[in-house]
Parts: C-alpha cells; structure tokens; sequence
C-alpha cells in the first residue's frame, strides 16, 4: 500500500482516451490498473459506451466536467484523478491545462495521456459503412441508386486513379482511391437489399480474403516463390483450377478500351502456348491489333504507352496555342 501524500502534494491527472471503433469494455490492461488505482475517476458522457462495463468491473465513476481548476483542485493530497475522454481526447480540457500550467500560478499535477484502446489498421472503413448506411437510408438521389445506375461512374473513378498515379501527385492518388473505395462500399450497400440473393461488404470482403489466400499458397501455405515469376506462376495456376475455363478468352470483359483488350488477348494466347496468327483485314483496326500484340510481347502496357503519347502531344497543343496567344492570333475551340 502507498504511503500518504503530503496534504499540498501536486497529484495526478490521467487523460483516458478510447476510440468508438473497438467493442465497448475491451481496454488495454494498463488502462484497467488505472482505472482500479484511481482515487476519483470523472466521465462528462453520461452515455459513454464504456460506463456499464467499468460500474460492472466494480469503478466508482462519477459525471462531471470539470475545468482546468477544479482538476488540479481534486488532485491536492497526492490524489490521482482520471478523466475518460473520447478518442481524440478533450480538447477544452487540455488547453485549460496548458494555460493554467503556463500562467506559474499553482503547482501543477503531473499529466498523462494514456490510450485506453486503439484503433487497428483499416478502423476507419467501419466509419465509413456507417456514413453510406445513413446516406442510403436518407439522401434523396442516393437511395434511388442501382447497380446498373452506378456503373459509369465506377469506369469513370477508375480512370480518374489511374491519371493520378501517373501524374505522381500523392494528394490526388489518396483522393481518388477514396472515390474508388465508395464505389465498393456503394454497391455492396445496395447489394445488401436485394430480396433474393443480398450479400454485403462483409461478404465482399470475406470473398477477396478467401481467393488472395487461396492465391498465395507460398504466403499461407507450404508452398515457396523467390521470384515475382513463381508467384505468377501460382496465381496463374490456382486462378486456372478455381475457373475451369473451357477457352483461354473466358473472363475477358470486351467492353474495355480496345488496346487493353487486345493486349489481354495476346496475354492469355502467350501464356497458353497457342500459335495463333493474327488476323488480316482492310482498316486500321488491323494495325492497331498487331501494335498492341507485339506490345504486350515486349513487356508495354499499350494502353499507358499510348496515354503517355498522348500526354505529350497535349503538351505540344499547349505549346502551340501559347504560341498563337501570344502573337494575338485568334483560337477557335470545337465544342
């Protein structure tokens, strides 16, 4: 047992975080000293999600919101004092503190931070179904969505991703990765009220878990892979057992952009070991077949190489215009 404070002894306060993203009652262990060591332990939510299992647990908590004074107050005597905030703690609180510690008017108790429970890796996405939820249930044009409705946008978001890692601006890539991820969160939210066949992020998510495990036996299993070209080899492997495909061309969307077609095309005709020539006919589509083909062969994505053609020939377009702006030239832009 500890021996008793001095009667003017500063004491103690010990800011309790904890986060509305892990199952009220689970804290970690130093928390729970803490909280059973405390001499007055104050909680301001009197609906804080955490109060039923900390009475449960035999703590004595009391409702209150203190300031700045009145805490460093109940701490004289030694006295230790925990205050459960929320995951960001709060904020009036401490800044009280700050400027009460900063005027060298009273002697001020020591002051702790301590995280009562964290958030994991990917905590935030469990904020995210709670915010399509609320939007599906209350948004005048989002309830009203469908699959097929959904569909452009998800082709134009992916689009807009891929500029962003090419253009290697970090900002824009995280941004765009969210437009993405709402895309998925979007349509497992409307798949989850289908009457006949309803399945919902979770599936989702359970369903790509199961199929990179079963894809990466070097990873989960007994399997072994040095190389990015052993691991390929076994993704192109357990992919081929899983599909029982009867034609190397089945899972092949052809509504994509036509290069990326063809360069898949040519992707599964080279990994199947199949002489296939190419066929002959009048127009350019022809060309462009052979092009993308004899891309895919040396390793080009057809697809990036020609968007970064493209972005320079945009370039050479704003060459020009300055150009003319500069020379007073008139510019006539087609709509």
């Amino acid at each position: 047992m500890n021996a008793p404070a001095a009667p003017d002894a500063p004491g103690r306060i010990i800011l309790l975080t904890t986060t509305h993203r892990v199952a009220p009652g689970l804290l970690s262990w130093p928390a729970w000293q803490t909280l059973h060591a405390a001499d007055q332990v104050l909680c301001a939510d009197d609906a804080h999600p955490h109060l039923p299992y900390l009475r449960e647990a035999g703590i004595t908590v009391a409702a209150g919101a203190p300031t700045a004074e009145e805490l460093v107050t109940a701490c004289t005597g030694g006295r230790t004092v925990v205050v459960i905030a929320g995951g960001e703690g709060d904020q009036g609180l401490t800044d009280g503190l700050a400027r009460l510690a900063g005027s060298g008017r009273v002697e001020m108790p020591d002051l702790e931070l301590l995280p009562g429970s964290y958030d994991l890796p990917g905590a935030r996405l469990l904020d995210l179904v709670q915010v399509m939820d609320r939007i599906r249930r209350e948004c005048p044009w989002s309830s009203q969505q469908t699959h097929k409705g959904l569909a452009k946008y998800g082709i134009e978001e992916a689009y807009e991703l891929v500029e962003a890692i090419e253009d290697g601006d970090r900002t824009e890539l995280r941004e765009e990765l969210g437009d993405v991820l709402l895309q998925v969160v979007f349509h497992a939210r409307i798949a989850a009220e289908d009457e006949d066949e309803p399945f919902d992020i979770d599936d989702v998510a359970a369903t790509i878990i199961t199929k990179l495990i079963h894809r990466h036996p070097h990873v989960f299993g007994d399997d072994t892979a040095r190389t990015p070209e052993d691991v390929k080899a076994h993704w192109l492997r357990t992919k081929a057992e899983e599909k029982q495909r009867t034609s190397v061309t089945e899972g092949i969307p052809l509504g994509q952009p036509g290069l990326a077609l063809a360069a898949k095309l040519a992707s599964r005709v080279r990994t199947a070991s199949l002489d296939v020539p190419l066929p002959q006919g009048p127009g350019l589509g022809y060309d462009l077949l052979a092009l993308a083909v004899r891309a895919e062969s040396e390793g080009v994505d057809p697809e990036t190489a020609l968007r970064a053609a493209g972005r320079v020939y945009r370039d050479a377009i704003l060459a020009v215009e300055a150009g003319k702006k500069g020379s007073g030239e008139a510019d006539t832009v087609e709509g």
